[in-house]
């Protein structure tokens, strides 16, 4: 038995459900789950706005323990409390072997979580520049600081939760996160991320699930609406700009 993927599975225990008229359970793609399996490498959560894609990361993060902001698993604060209920009624088969290293790296909240790391080694600055590569991700724009915690702080054989963290970084630097992403599955790690990126979504041999109004269901890179409407753009954008406008 191998010890990846650290988390296999997740099942929405659904005669538990209150109801499946109420937020976030009326979500199609949320009353329609029963499990969904997870790759050992890397699992890609794709979806429109609103099919509730970051609902579902954010309820798997926080059944494995995190905080809804994001961190480490040793970061257990909020600044808000509007997480959906979906948690309380995941459970999750995980490996036989945990993994050594957590983080929750979500785009929408990660100055929470900075400021939050910044304060917590206020009176010991040397650790945390040793472990996030600069003296302060306030001091850095929001991709550089997305960068560093990835370069620096994620150190391999570890759970990597991602919500669309390509919001915060250049296509140059989706590719370098894309390199990153391959070197820490090199290391023995699990990623699971939602995101809205046609390079992040590149890597090979991922497992790819789209949320749309029918459900949820595994589909190929080059089936994902990211890759073609992309694609298709590029290769016509005189056209494609000229119809958007309207000309």
């Amino acid at each position: 038995m191998e010890a990846k993927p650290f988390l296999q599975e997740i099942q929405l225990k659904r005669d538990m459900v209150p109801s499946f008229d109420a937020y976030p359970f009326h979500i199609p793609a949320i009353r329609n789950l029963s499990s969904l399996k997870f790759h050992r490498d890397v699992t890609f959560i794709i979806g429109e706005n609103g099919s509730g894609k970051s609902t579902l990361v954010e309820a798997i993060a926080l059944h494995m323990g995190f905080s809804i902001e994001g961190g480490s698993k040793n970061a257990q604060f909020q600044t808000h409390n509007n997480s959906s209920q979906l948690f309380n009624y995941l459970t999750g088969i995980k490996s036989y072997k945990k993994p050594t290293d957590y983080f929750f790296l979500r785009a929408e909240s990660f100055y929470n979580v900075a400021t939050y790391m910044e304060n917590v080694y206020e009176n010991d600055k040397g650790t945390f520049a040793r472990q996030y590569g600069v003296k302060s991700l306030h001091e850095c724009s929001h991709g550089e600081s997305f960068m560093a915690t990835l370069t620096n702080r994620l150190t391999g054989n570890g759970l990597y939760i991602f919500d669309e963290p390509e919001a915060a970084l250049s296509p140059n630097r989706q590719m370098a996160a894309l390199s990153l992403i391959n070197t820490l599955v090199n290391e023995n790690s699990q990623f699971i991320i939602a995101t809205h990126s046609p390079i992040l979504l590149a890597y090979p041999g991922a497992t790819i699930y789209q949320l749309d109004d029918s459900g949820i269901k595994q589909v190929r890179y080059e089936e994902t609406e990211h890759y073609m409407v992309t694609k298709h753009f590029l290769n016509n954008y005189t056209e494609m700009t000229r119809i958007l406008f309207g000309e």
